[in-house]
């Protein structure tokens, strides 16, 4: 007698991650979220710099192309590049000569913030710092550090640094 086998069931195999697989994933994707971070941040404040450094040496060319096109330096007497002098350098001169592009304060952009004040990448508060050569001797005293306690002499003409000490970055247009 012949014996008929009956057909094995076939077992469902599942094409899907099963809860260990997919956590582990999620595991592996958060850990190398956590280690670009630093590399992130890093790199921002290396673009921070860069723009910094980009702002300080255009207000020192407007200036000096201030200069150049009046044959002195802008009436200005201030320490810092305040709302006087940015309307000085755009468009509020006796010719209507924009010698600088102010706009908007951006973080990490850096710019005009609500006062008028030209402010670096890192604070809407923290205006960049100007030195002038108003006795036209082609020297400017500077501060060392972005604060008030020292300073020293630069051949220049016109000297713009950022003030903001509470960065790691000292950022100044001569350099």
């Amino acid at each position: 007698m012949e014996r008929h086998q009956s057909p094995t069931p076939k077992s469902k195999t599942s094409a899907a991650f099963t809860l260990v697989e997919l956590l582990v994933v999620i595991s592996i994707i958060a850990i190398l979220a956590g280690l670009s971070f630093p590399a992130v941040s890093g790199a921002m404040d290396s673009a921070k710099k860069t723009q910094a450094k980009s702002n300080a040496v255009q207000i020192a060319a407007a200036v000096t192309a201030y200069e150049m096109e009046y044959g002195k330096l802008p009436a200005f007497t201030g320490t810092t590049v305040d709302k006087t002098l940015v309307d000085i350098l755009t468009t509020n001169n006796s010719r209507g000569i924009v010698f600088l592009e102010a706009p908007t304060w951006k973080k990490g952009k850096g710019g005009t913030n609500s006062s008028g004040d030209y402010c670096d990448p890192w604070s809407s508060t923290s205006a960049y710092a100007i030195a002038l050569d108003t006795d036209y001797d082609n020297k400017v005293s500077v501060s060392t550090n972005g604060g008030p306690s020292g300073s020293y002499e630069i051949m220049k003409k016109v000297g713009v640094w950022n003030q903001n000490t509470t960065n790691k970055y000292q950022v100044r247009s001569w350099e």
